[in-house]
């Protein structure tokens, strides 16, 4: 019924809105995934990247998703970024198998969560002003990389597949995997790494088209501060998403540091949704040699800084992309509660 879309259409955008004042108006998204599994002895030199943990060593992934929680993180996303049923299927798995995988990369982000509350004993539980005990509040959101990352020839960073692929294959190229997701228990999809309008438009043809009511962030990637890899302005692609009913919050990740004021900027002259802000460490990924190098003058340290920064200019969800640790998450976490990010006080693992 008509009233029903417009019911949804009303509550939507609360779940984010409830959500960051519950955290107290600023949340902490987790940071860098594929770094710290390999941190933890995973191998993941594939084209499943992170995605091959899940059948390799969930526990892994589940241990990187409690770091990020312990750090102080509000919302943890799922290791879906590069599981898709085609790569999956490539590498030898039913359709029955790829889809199960799927959702186990949704059920082992919620068992985290789970364990990680089981792990808050009193004496560590926020009180909030009435003086009762509440969990400190955490999203799972399922992330859903572009098709670009599923062709893992880095062209997910140029958006450059857009010439030879329509709007259709695009959506029929997700459909399934944002069904299974949508249905996996997640609180929220994340749609990350967008290079270009295009694919924007798809998800949220596909959001509609589906019937799908579960809220959504969109999150673009910019080479230069400006524009998206593809080449059109942030400003258009934020509009794209403003308009889909299902998100609830737009961003920026994968992108270097330095850009990311100005890209708030931008996209404040468009919505009114909360901003998710998740750049990489400020580090550059030399492709010849495959390694990444520090950048000059940007360190993790000058990453935290810039938060506050960030903040003021209108951001309200924060935390890290590639190479950033949950040493970055918890100097976010301490920016953003107010504390100094100097490690004076000792933490105390319960």
């Amino acid at each position: 019924s008509h009233m029903g879309s417009l019911v949804k259409e009303e509550t939507s955008p609360s779940l984010m809105t409830e959500f960051l004042e519950k955290c107290g108006g600023y949340a902490v998204v987790d940071g860098g995934f594929a770094t710290e599994l390999q941190r933890h002895g995973a191998d993941i030199n594939d084209p499943l990247w992170s995605a091959k943990c899940l059948i390799t060593s969930p526990h892994l992934v589940t241990k990187v998703h409690l770091d990020y929680l312990e750090s102080g993180a509000n919302i943890i996303i799922t290791a879906s970024y590069q599981a898709t049923i085609q790569g999956f299927v490539a590498k030898g798995l039913s359709v029955g198998e790829a889809e199960s995988l799927l959702r186990r990369s949704v059920e082992i982000t919620c068992e985290a969560r789970e364990i990680f509350y089981n792990r808050c004993t009193k004496g560590s539980w926020d009180f909030d002003h009435a003086g009762k005990a509440s969990r400190r509040p955490v999203l799972v959101a399922a992330s859903v990389g572009s098709y670009g990352a599923y062709l893992a020839d880095g062209s997910e960073y140029s958006g450059i597949y857009e010439d030879s692929v329509s709007m259709e294959t695009l959506k029929d190229f997700h459909r399934r995997r944002v069904q299974i997701l949508t249905k996996s228990g997640a609180d929220l999809i994340a749609f990350e790494t967008i290079p270009n309008k295009l694919e924007a438009e798809a998800y949220a043809d596909l959001l509609e088209e589906e019937g799908i009511d579960i809220a959504a962030w969109f999150s673009f990637t910019s080479k230069d501060g400006v524009t998206v890899p593809r080449g059109e302005s942030i400003i258009e692609c934020a509009k794209v998403a403003d308009s889909c009913k299902n998100v609830v919050a737009i961003g920026i990740n994968c992108t270097a540091p330095r850009y990311i004021h100005d890209m708030i900027i931008s996209l404040r002259k468009v919505t009114r949704k909360p901003i998710v802000v998740y750049p990489n460490s400020g580090e550059v990924y030399d492709g010849l040699n495959k390694k990444w190098i520090k950048s000059e003058g940007e360190s993790e340290e000058d990453f935290v800084s810039y938060v506050s920064r960030w903040r003021d200019e209108g951001a309200s969800l924060f935390g890290g992309c590639c190479r950033t640790t949950p040493n970055t998450i918890r100097a976010i976490a301490k920016v953003l509660s107010g504390e100094s990010p100097a490690p004076s006080k000792l933490t105390f693992r319960l």
